[in-house]
């Protein structure tokens, strides 16, 4: 099968039902109305980061001050709120501690996951490996992971330890499988695609389960949240990758090109090769395959990624996946919470717009 027909192939079979506009004044609605449930969940990052060796909390200090929207632990809030979560008198409120333990999975990756691509940025600053040393970054990465399992085990909840430790073990074999993968213009749609569930969208898939489970919401309802986080997350990612040849470097927060110079490959590398002329495909042969990359390469991959409409491409892969997230939550009663996840899905397409 060549690779048009197999990008058809690996669409998500739903219609395009996401309203498209709104999504950022959406994204914003949503924290706001769970303002204290997230400041609360700062809170408890903030705590949980502090330590008597010095150097954790200085590089946990650096990590807080880039920002970020923190999606992912507002997920697991918005989820538990949509399944009528309202912690029993007495009771630590667990979809905080929770939300808090999925972002030091999402943190503890990212530290990682720089020192691997040797990232100089992170959200527009300098990275952590860049301030502090690959070391630092991977160890305190490390400690991040222990917070995580500590909070799982104080929650106490055999269901919700399966839920987020199986996260944790699927976003690092996403990572191998995108190391292994690296270079390699014959990988499969379909690789490509496992790869981006593993290291993003099972993070977003677990955030949104364990805010059912937490809630004692039957199988089905913590089953559409799965789902929904699963193609939240894949548009997101999807999203993410065609920024990186698309974007304004100063808007995405990284520097544009990283992917193309470290051979990765993504979706819109794939599609503009496939699509692209027997010359192109000696230059991204090149470029990709042997790592031999010239001064000028980025600026010719770009107009090539534009001649092939590769961007537009990635995006419409993006807008089904949010799509069909949407179509996950329609067995919850319609309401505000509901509404607002729906019109995050068209933010997370929006940002490669």
């Amino acid at each position: 099968m060549g690779l048009a027909a197999s990008l058809d192939a690996n669409l998500p079979e739903k219609p395009e039902t996401t309203k498209r506009a709104g999504g950022e004044t959406a994204l914003k609605a949503l924290s706001d109305l769970l303002a204290d449930d997230m400041l609360a969940c700062n809170r408890a990052v903030v705590a949980r980061m502090d330590s008597p060796v010095p150097l954790i909390p200085q590089l946990a200090a650096h990590l807080v001050a880039a920002g970020g929207k923190r999606l992912r632990p507002l997920l697991t809030l918005a989820s538990a709120r949509l399944c009528g979560y309202v912690p029993s008198a007495g009771e630590a409120p667990r979809h905080v501690n929770l939300a808090a333990c999925v972002e030091f999975i999402h943190t503890a990756t990212l530290l990682h996951d720089d020192v691997v691509d040797e990232s100089a940025l992170r959200r527009g600053l300098a990275s952590a490996n860049a301030v502090f040393g690959n070391k630092a970054s991977v160890l305190v990465g490390d400690f991040l992971f222990a917070r995580s399992f500590q909070l799982m085990t104080e929650d106490g909840s055999l269901d919700v330890m399966a839920i987020l430790s199986k996260a944790a073990a699927t976003i690092a074999e996403g990572e191998v499988l995108q190391m292994a993968t690296q270079n390699d213009l014959s990988t499969s749609m379909e690789k490509y695609l496992e790869v981006i569930h593993g290291k993003t969208a099972a993070l977003f898939a677990a955030a949104c389960r364990v805010g059912a489970v937490v809630a004692g919401r039957p199988q089905h309802e913590a089953d559409a949240l799965d789902a929904y986080g699963t193609n939240l997350g894949m548009a997101f990612q999807l999203v993410d990758d065609s920024l990186d040849y698309a974007a304004d470097q100063r808007l995405l927060g990284k520097t544009v090109g990283d992917d193309f110079r470290e051979g990765k490959i993504t979706l819109p590398v794939l599609a503009a090769y496939h699509a692209g002329s027997a010359a192109d495909r000696v230059f991204w042969r090149r470029v990709i395959e042997d790592s031999a990359q010239e001064p000028d390469d980025l600026d010719h991959a770009l107009s090539l990624i534009a001649e092939t409409e590769a961007i537009a491409t990635t995006q419409r892969h993006a807008a089904a996946y949010a799509d069909r997230a949407c179509e996950a939550l329609s067995i919850f009663p319609d309401g505000e919470v509901r509404r607002l996840l729906s019109e995050v899905a068209a933010y997370t397409v929006s940002r490669g717009r």
